[in-house]
């Protein structure tokens, strides 16, 4: 008998015997899942986005079976996810569903830099290692980190250096928002209607602002001084809205001098 041979027939012998001893211990060590897991996860829209904050679906679905998360922690199942978990768990099916905005206007014409950089081509990077490459240390870097971390093709970098945020396929997952090393990217109501900034500047002194950006908020306050509604104030430097107030009259985006203020 052939060295070939018998390496083949050792070689048979060896992995029958650890196929057994695999499936031995299988049935020993084994731990049964939780039927309710199963359920939910057949129901979850297997994004594994980590928008809910735990490793993907098998871990929401198994915290939830747990009672440990909460059904609504799963922004790109909607509305219509939420009202399956909460049927199959007996819980409420309230869910507001939000969609990201940018609170910036500081595109490359406008938000003047430092200087040029050299490193990483990352907003996070550039951030720790110069805590700005614009002299507003409040702006969009414009590495587009939270362009590559949407998994739902909702953020594109435009010409001007800063995403656009495409709000039919964004799905409210907030994993831009937590990406985002200036903390710029909102979320906010889906149905909210009203005017917003887009500026997150909290420099105080008017004149720096000014200098730094030519799209940042100059904190004349001409906005809540014209609201017919009054139903904005400045909350440290930046004007914040009532949205139970507001009307969409639009007359705070036409009395600022730096069109800061968005109808939405």
């Amino acid at each position: 008998m052939s060295i070939v041979l018998i390496t083949a027939l050792f070689a048979l012998a060896l992995a029958f015997v650890l196929g057994m001893a695999l499936g031995f211990f299988k049935q020993i060590f084994a731990v049964e899942e939780d039927p309710l897991t199963g359920q939910i996860r057949e129901i979850l829209p297997g994004a594994n986005c980590g928008a809910c904050g735990y490793p993907g679906c098998d871990g929401y679905a198994k915290a939830l079976a747990e009672g440990q998360a909460n059904i609504g922690d799963c922004p790109p199942g909607g509305q219509s996810v939420v009202k399956q978990l909460a049927a199959l768990l007996g819980s409420s099916a309230d869910l507001t569903p939000q969609v990201a905005v940018l609170a910036c206007a500081g595109t490359k014409g406008k938000a003047l830099i430092r200087g040029e950089y050299v490193g990483v081509n990352s907003c996070r990077a550039a951030k720790i290692s110069t805590g700005s490459i614009k002299l507003c240390a409040w702006g969009c870097q414009g590495f587009g980190d939270c362009a590559r971390v949407c998994k739902f093709d909702a953020i594109s970098m435009g010409e001007d250096g800063l995403p656009h945020i495409d709000a039919a396929n964004c799905t409210g997952c907030r994993i831009c928002a937590r990406e985002c090393p200036q903390h710029i990217i909102w979320m906010v109501p889906r149905d909210r209607k009203g005017a917003r900034p887009r500026c997150s500047n909290l420099n105080v002194v008017k004149a720096n602002v000014a200098k730094n950006c030519k799209a940042g908020c100059i904190k004349c306050e001409l906005c809540v001084k014209n609201c017919p509604q009054q139903c904005m104030k400045m909350v440290n430097g930046i004007p914040a809205v009532d949205y139970e107030k507001c009307t969409s009259c639009g007359i705070c985006v036409e009395k600022c001098p730096i069109k800061v203020m968005a109808l939405t």
